[in-house]
């Protein structure tokens, strides 16, 4: 489709001579007329500004007219055929009666070629500095020597003479009479390529720089390489036989006898543009645009912008077209021309789903990288999941008035197949990137970083209810609609097998959609494997406990290309065993009579013996279970399972809840209520250790059960939550001691000794907490888990010497025992990342904060306890300080008694060391070495540490190696 690429602009009229050769240069345009003079002329609006360098190489050529500048009379005693810039070089390059270089700006001649007389046309090869040139039948190669002159490498003949020639690599391609001929200029080696046309002269046309060109063949231009190998659907078809050819990408412009053809570089060379220019003798290529020579005047073809050009291309429908020209934006315009190929590619995938061709619509789509909800607005019949992004789904909708009409064409077979085809594509990247925010979730809650795993919820137990894959992030929406409109896409097209491809691999499928559709068209066999992936044991055992039925019946309802068999079912439970074992029991049941032998050995195999009683109490005596659970507990509380201690906890919890439900229905809850189902959970709560304490934790109600509650943050290490509880809730400083006393001398957070009474006074010091603020905290605790493992430091002082006497080990013993009992500075407490807990304005406890610093001040760091203590609260801190300052002074001391004895003892062993140092050793003639019995002599030698055995160094290092080998030799025989 015809659009306009250049603008027809003339710059000069009126030249007084008639024009034979142009050539531009800088801002400048150099003409040579017929009689044999040069004109140079230049945009008029330089030629104002005196300050304007005319020979300036970064000026283009100007959208006005061009004046004369200057006149070099007797330029050339002949007319000039042709004229060549050399810009790399700075000089002129002209033709006439022979070829002859002039500098540049000022025009002096600077070399002539002599033998170049006669000659018709040349071929400069700018990167290496070669020229060709034809005179005759004969074809001569000169190189620039790097000064003021060229030297021949070259000359050899040709049938007729050239017509036409350009370099194309290290190849020259001539055209000759009616054929075109490479010949090679290195080894020179001739090869034919083609045979011209019968109207039109031969014609060669450099295409790139990697050596492709353009050869003339009447009014089509054959594409080749350098070595004439013709390039498929490499022809571009002119309207007539060009005289002249140039290439300034993307366009072709060609010389044409009535008019100027402009076409694109691309395959199949379309027609772009038509200018109707008569009487055209040339055209040369500028910087920024073509120079067009008429015999007294010249126009210049100054390109559109591209911007323009693609806003037109686009308009009428010629996509390709457009996203060609995008490719030439300047890389400074990069998101201009991401944005216009986006919404080019956009409009072409909708012009060609629109048409039928579905599949090329997809790749549009692809290369637009639009959301994927896009493209399934094209497919309203596809159930999206109900996530907060299939929102803005209807705003994706095209545009278009005949949107029912195609409806009926958008559920086709094909249409179905293009959609696969595009999901595929982008599946990696979007399923890539859900993938890392998921292990990016992962590595964070392994650091302790409050996360709700995706996993996590995978692994719960299915009962009552359906297990939905998590979608808490951008990526993992968009995961969640591609699988599963995948999914859907595939059943459509009959492809149950790339639908269980899908479903065993890592996916996104939305369960709730998934299931549905499954269920309507009868895939029991992909059912089976969603439940599977997402974890749903009971309904897939429920649905192949079905079919393994349907199978064995005289009438099958559905008729399924795979058998089911009980034995099926075995299989499937073998994986459960270590993960829900109740679910594995009670699915054996049904298949246990047809197949005893594999159920038995499933029971083995599974080694699940404690939760097999307790399945069986759970369905036949669930009275039972809570004493069978305590008697196991009694006799081996190490020897079950968290599960069974959960359980148990939950079975009193559950007791505790409706007695609490009772009671609250009828106006008689009391927290100071304590029935005996209440004391055995406080009792278990306590005492069981390897219980979740968060899931107990989410059933207790929010205003009762403060007392199992508090039991509960204590063992997540909320220590403060727990004796805010005691405190501000219940009311019972004793029991917020006795927390604190009880998590003092247990043996697992004895590295966390010390700083929990600094917690109960934190406690005591801010009472403004009340009890709303603290179920927030809960709430909160509940809904993002800390890591259990808040484990604080604490450092003792340990004596290491050696050889001291009685008292440095009894003062080190005491110090060490004393030691142990107070605190350090590496402990943090539970709040030491929020706010501060003094708040200014607050009302403290005194009492209670003396209470604890006087009844245990042996247990407390004295300066953090000392920094909590506001300033404008007056407390009688004597009880505390006293002792306090008495056992620093009293550390103070043994610490002194035990330096002054560390430097008595290190003055012991440098005297030792002195004494040892001043022995004496004498060699004599009769001193011999004890292994060899020869004389010790002048030799190096070696005394053993009794002082009097000497030895020859050589013999003591060879005995050494010889005990080595003998003990390694006696090692390899054991």
């Amino acid at each position: 489709m015809v659009h306009t690429a250049y603008d027809s602009i003339p710059i000069l009229n009126d030249c007084p001579k008639k024009i034979n050769a142009i050539v531009y240069y800088a801002s400048n345009i150099l003409v040579a007329c017929s009689d044999g003079s040069l004109r140079i002329y230049g945009p008029e609006s330089a030629i104002r500004s005196p300050s304007t360098d005319l020979f300036s190489q970064t000026l283009d050529l100007k959208k006005e007219q061009y004046v004369l500048v200057r006149t070099v009379n007797g330029f050339s005693k002949k007319q000039v055929l042709a004229l060549e810039v050399l810009a790399s070089l700075g000089l002129l390059l002209s033709l006439s009666e022979s070829i002859v270089f002039h500098r540049m700006p000022n025009l002096e001649t600077l070399a002539v070629i002599s033998k170049a007389k006669g000659a018709n046309l040349f071929a400069w090869d700018d990167r290496r500095g070669f020229l060709c040139f034809a005179r005759q039948k004969r074809v001569c190669i000169y190189k620039h020597n790097g000064g003021r002159g060229f030297v021949e490498v070259k000359e050899f003949g040709v049938p007729d003479t050239v017509k036409s020639m350009c370099w194309c690599g290290e190849n020259i391609c001539m055209g000759v009479r009616r054929g075109y001929i490479i010949w090679n200029a290195t080894n020179g080696v001739v090869s034919e390529v083609l045979q011209s046309g019968r109207i039109a002269p031969p014609l060669v046309v450099s295409l790139s720089s990697s050596g492709e060109m353009i050869l003339g063949k009447d009014n089509i231009g054959v594409v080749v390489d350098q070595n004439g190998k013709l390039f498929p659907e490499g022809r571009i078809c002119w309207s007539e036989a060009p005289t002249a050819v140039v290439i300034q990408k993307p366009y072709a412009i060609a010389l044409l006898p009535k008019h100027i053809e402009i076409r694109s570089l691309r395959v199949p060379f379309p027609l772009m543009q038509t200018i109707v220019i008569r009487n055209v003798r040339g055209i040369q290529k500028g910087n920024n645009g073509i120079i067009v020579s008429l015999d007294q005047s010249i126009y210049g073809l100054f390109p559109i912008p591209l911007g323009a050009q693609i806003v037109q291309l686009t308009a009428s429908g010629n996509f390709e077209e457009a996203l060609v020209l995008c490719k030439l934006l300047p890389p400074e315009d990069s998101s201009l021309r991401a944005s216009k190929e986006q919404s080019i590619h956009i409009r072409y995938a909708h012009n060609l789903f629109e048409n039928g061709r579905y599949e090329e619509a997809m790749d549009h789509f692809v290369a637009s990288q639009v959301e994927i909800t896009h493209v399934l607005s094209l497919y309203p019949s596809i159930v999206l999941p109900k996530l907060p992004l299939s929102a803005d789904m209807d705003s994706c909708l095209p545009e278009s008035d005949d949107s029912p009409r195609l409806e009926p064409k958008k559920m086709s077979h094909n249409t179905l197949m293009g959609l696969i085809k595009f999901l595929l594509k982008k599946r990696p990247n979007i399923v890539g990137k859900a993938a890392a925010e998921s292990t990016e979730e992962v590595v964070m809650d392994a650091v302790g970083q409050t996360f709700v795993g995706n996993e996590s919820t995978r692994l719960k137990k299915s009962t009552k209810g359906r297990v939905n894959v998590p979608t808490d992030s951008g990526a993992r929406e968009m995961a969640a609609i591609l699988d599963t409109a995948l999914l859907q896409a595939f059943l459509l097209t009959g492809q149950a097998a790339a639908v269980l491809d899908l479903l065993k691999g890592f996916n996104y499928c939305d369960l709730s959609i998934c299931e549905e559709i499954m269920q309507k068209g009868h895939h029991d066999g992909c059912l089976l494997e969603l439940y599977k992936y997402n974890s749903m044991h009971r309904e897939a055992l429920k649905l192949l406990h079905q079919l393994v039925e349907d199978a064995t019946s005289d009438k099958p309802k559905v008729t399924h290309p795979q058998k089911f068999t009980p034995e099926m079912i075995i299989e499937y439970l073998k994986p459960l065993c270590g993960i829900d074992p109740m679910l594995v029991l009670e699915f054996s049941m049904l298949v246990l009579k047809k197949c005893p032998t594999q159920t038995i050995d499933l029971f083995l195999s599974g080694n699940i013996p404690a939760d097999l009683v307790n399945s069986y109490l759970k369905q036949h005596a669930p009275s039972m279970q809570a004493t069978y659970l305590e008697h196991i507990i009694s006799i081996n509380e190490n020897g079950i399972s968290g599960n069974l201690q959960n359980e148990m906890v939950q079975i009193y919890l559950s007791e505790v809840l409706d007695m609490y439900a009772d009671l609250t229905a009828q106006n008689k809850w009391d927290e100071k209520t304590y029935t005996p189902s209440r004391k055995k959970l406080i009792s278990a709560l306590q005492n069981i250790s390897e219980y979740n304490p968060e899931v107990s934790l989410k059933q207790i109600p929010a205003d009762a059960l403060y007392e199992e509650r508090a039991i509960l943050l204590g063992r997540m290490n909320q220590h403060e939550l727990a004796l805010s509880i005691y405190i501000h809730k219940l009311h019972l400083p004793e029991l917020a001691l006795s927390y604190c006393d009880r998590l003092y001398e247990s043996e697992v957070n004895r590295k966390a000794e010390g700083n929990i009474y600094l917690i109960l006074l934190q406690v005591y010091l801010n009472p403004q907490r009340t009890s709303t603020k603290i179920e927030k905290r809960v709430k909160k605790l509940v809904s993002s888990p800390r890591s259990r493992d808040s484990k604080v430091g604490w450092s003792s002082i340990k004596g290491k010497g050696r050889g001291l006497g009685k008292k440095i080990a009894e003062i080190e013993g005491a110090e060490d025992k004393r030691m142990k009992a107070s605190s350090s500075d590496g402990g943090k407490s539970d709040f030491d990342d929020n706010d501060d807990i003094i708040e200014e304005n607050s009302m403290v406890m005194p009492d209670e904060v003396l209470d604890v610093l006087r009844k245990r001040w042996d247990r407390i760091h004295g300066p953090k306890a000392l920094r909590l203590m506001p300033k404008e609260t007056n407390l009688q801190l004597y009880p505390f300080l006293g002792p306090l300052m008495r056992k620093t002074s009293e550390t103070y001391r043994n610490f002194a008694v035990i330096k002054s004895l560390r430097q008595y003892e290190s003055l012991q062993v440098k005297d030792q060391l002195y004494i040892k140092r001043k022995e004496e050793l004498k060699i004599t003639t009769e001193s011999v070495c004890a292994l060899c019995n020869k004389n010790i002599g002048t030799s190096v030698f070696a005394v053993y540490p009794d002082g009097n055995t000497i030895v020859h160094f050589i013999c003591f290092r060879n005995s050494q190696n010889t005990k080595a080998t003998r003990k390694g030799a006696s090692l390899r025989r054991r």
